[in-house]
């Protein structure tokens, strides 16, 4: 088996949360370049569109679909969108997160705390649930279809910073699903959870770049932070048949911590 072959995702169907910017955008144009028909989920549809006409450009059928990761409906409705506008799901990208800043850990409101744990962990929870049971469910051959999912965690749900106390605790939470998944729905389904850094996304336009680019140069052993298409070569792995062996696996894709 050559190598294109190996990381090929001809004839499959990916919902990516989070896919209309930063590294959802790079990991939706990377399936659809290796051969994946793409499902862009997130807030803004109009912004889904945009990448999902980018993936329409390079050949390949692409669907815009609204949601929101705090919502048990919007799960439910991705699922089903997406499941009868294609007919099969075979890969689920939990890539929708947030990380709100707050003033200091007392003021941290009801509300917020909420929204963090809802947008982090209760839409991986719902949407992988159903897509799951949708990938383990027998076809009319008999034959059971199965899947791939990857979580998007972050390096927070390890080492935490002071101002990613909530958000690094939702993130851990998703480590402990994706192998609490990964024991329940194998061995038809494999899931998995990449593990990123300081990513130079569209986000890092609001860091003070000559201060992190300190820190980096101290905290990691790549002494800066990734380049978005940098995330790409894990997505492939885990969303391929090259990681049939792997589950239940959490890939730190961090520049190394010193």
């Amino acid at each position: 088996m050559t190598s294109t072959q190996l990381f090929s995702l001809e004839g499959k169907v990916a919902i990516i949360t989070g896919g209309s910017r930063g590294l959802g955008r790079e990991m939706a144009l990377a399936f659809a370049d290796h051969g994946a028909d793409v499902v862009i989920a997130s807030r803004k549809v109009e912004n889904c569109e945009v990448v999902a006409n980018e993936i329409r450009a390079k050949g390949r059928k692409a669907l815009a679909i609204g949601y929101h990761a705090a919502s048990w409906a919007d799960a439910d409705s991705l699922a089903e969108q997406a499941i009868a506008h294609f007919g099969h799901v075979d890969v689920l990208v939990n890539n929708a997160g947030m990380s709100p800043l707050y003033s200091s850990l007392v003021d941290v409101s009801e509300e917020l705390y909420d929204k963090v744990l809802g947008v982090n962990l209760k839409g991986p929870f719902r949407l992988s649930t159903l897509i799951a049971t949708h990938m383990c469910s027998e076809q009319a051959d008999g034959t059971v279809r199965g899947g791939s999912i990857i979580n998007v965690s972050s390096i927070a749900s390890q080492r935490p910073s002071p101002n990613e106390v909530v958000y690094g605790a939702a993130k851990a939470a998703i480590n402990n699903l994706t192998v609490g998944l990964a024991h329940t729905f194998g061995p038809h389904v494999r899931v998995n959870c990449i593990v990123p850094g300081p990513f130079l996304t569209d986000i890092s336009k609001a860091w003070d770049m000559d201060r992190f680019r300190q820190a980096a140069k101290a905290a990691y052993s790549m002494q800066r932070g990734g380049e978005p298409h940098e995330i790409v070569g894990a997505a492939l792995y885990l969303a391929s048949g090259a990681s049939s062996y792997t589950t239940g696996t959490l890939i730190n894709v961090d520049g190394g911590p010193k």
